[in-house]
């Protein structure tokens, strides 16, 4: 993981090169698809129990290459994403890069000076954020995929399991006779369950 502060490594991101980036993905069934595998090794790399990483809003990418695909996210400044999570994917090939930088976003329009002079555009606001570039192995992506994969595939024989379950329910009802049995027809008394932390 490092901190890249090279101008030369992390694009130019504005408000109109998010909008392009998102309506490039709808209009794409490859980025998507990408898009869900690449996240999918997030999500085994179980990068999502830590702190702040799932609110990271996708604003390039995916960038696909022969051996690697590139997404970046966008944080905003005071929920920076944990570094620890970043660990979870260096062990599994990613290369992991930060950036602090400003990036224009619209003001809320409540009255005309919200607008830009002479204009119909609302006017703009510099906001503090995180960018966080992802470079995810293309194989790593195939070997979650395929493993996906070869779950989806498996065929399930619904009228053997309802016997599996019929047959279960039959040794425990014979099992809970013969318990009965041995305490004289008196049931033991089952401690409560314990209370529900408080919220």
């Amino acid at each position: 993981m490092s901190n890249n502060t090279a101008n030369d490594f992390f694009k130019d991101i504005d408000y109109t090169s998010i909008i392009d980036t998102v309506k490039g993905i709808f209009t794409s069934d490859g980025s998507i698809s990408t898009l869900l595998d690449f996240e999918r090794c997030l999500d085994e790399a179980d990068l999502y129990a830590y702190k702040n990483w799932e609110l990271g809003e996708l604003v390039d990418g995916p960038a696909v290459k022969k051996y690697t695909v590139t997404c970046m996210f966008m944080y905003p400044y005071k929920l920076m994403p944990d570094p620890r999570g970043a660990k979870r994917l260096l062990s599994v090939g990613c290369v992991i890069k930060f950036k602090k930088t400003k990036i224009k976003v619209p003001v809320k329009i409540e009255n005309y000076d919200d607008f830009q002079p002479g204009g119909k555009y609302p006017k703009m606001a510099a906001k503090k954020v995180w960018l966080v570039s992802i470079q995810m192995p293309v194989e790593l992506m195939n070997d979650i995929r395929q493993g996906s994969i070869d779950l989806a595939d498996q065929t399930i024989d619904l009228d053997e399991l309802d016997d599996s379950y019929d047959e279960d329910l039959d040794k425990d009802d014979n099992t809970d006779d013969e318990e009965q049995g041995d305490l004289g027809g008196v049931m033991p008394q089952m401690a409560p369950p314990p209370a529900a932390p408080a919220m």
